[in-house]
């Protein structure tokens, strides 16, 4: 391998991590075992809560990011029904409850289709979205509202492949194109089912050809570097 000349390949982000900071660790590992600073990116960020495929790219070939950014991806999610946060997920606090009555999975599979294909949708207020040159999540942070437009995407597949009815949560694998936010997939399920829904747990499984049993898992990533057959500048 020869991380100068450029290298791509994933890892598996770990759970309450920002993708910079997997990203800056790995950073920090490559350079250290190989005596240089290592120029790396990564091709598609996840939430910290989320886990899953990160692709990074060293040297030369982050010039290809751009391109695997725009690959297909899949994700599975589970949902709590019935409740809201700001985020959409489990950063912040249920700030709002609403009535799960007549939700079932006849009517969430019934629903799900209408999610399929091309379709408009508003990324989250808390998400890296720029608006006047700030990122949306610290203007929210500051105190201030935030208006986002709607964009379009693209969702391939939507699978229901759990529902607990006691609990009110389900499980869904979604694969989709550029620009999804499943967070906010959550919130407009859960409105299209005349109630409400946060992300509980999301996993990105594939990115491309890259899937999670082709991740270098994190925690072991030296371990995985010391395999490696490594051409010295």
């Amino acid at each position: 391998m020869n991380f100068q000349t450029g290298e791509i390949f994933a890892i598996d982000k770990p759970y309450r991590m920002t993708s910079f900071g997997a990203l800056a660790h790995v950073r920090y590992l490559l350079s250290h075992t190989l005596g240089y600073k290592v120029k790396i990116g990564h091709a598609g960020t996840l939430d910290p809560l989320a886990t899953g495929v990160l692709i990074l790219c060293t040297g030369k070939a982050t010039k290809k990011i751009e391109t695997l950014q725009a690959h297909t991806k899949e994700y599975i999610a589970t949902l709590q029904l019935g409740a809201t946060t700001a985020s959409y997920d489990m950063e912040h606090e249920v700030n709002a409850v609403y009535p799960t009555t007549g939700i079932n999975k006849e009517k969430i599979e019934e629903v799900l289709s209408q999610f399929v294909g091309d379709i408009q949708q508003i990324p989250p207020t808390y998400s890296a979205c720029k608006v006047d040159g700030e990122r949306a999540y610290s203007l929210r942070r500051a105190g201030e509202n935030v208006e986002l437009k709607p964009k379009s995407i693209h969702i391939d597949e939507i699978e229901l492949t759990d529902f607990d009815a006691v609990k009110m949560q389900m499980s869904i694998r979604v694969v989709c194109g550029k620009g999804t936010y499943i967070r906010a997939l959550a919130r407009d399920l859960g409105r299209a089912l005349g109630s409400g829904a946060y992300l509980t747990m999301l996993r990105r499984t594939r990115v491309g050809d890259f899937d999670i049993e082709k991740c270098v898992d994190f925690d072991h990533f030296q371990e995985w570097l010391d395999k490696q057959e490594i051409e010295r500048i």
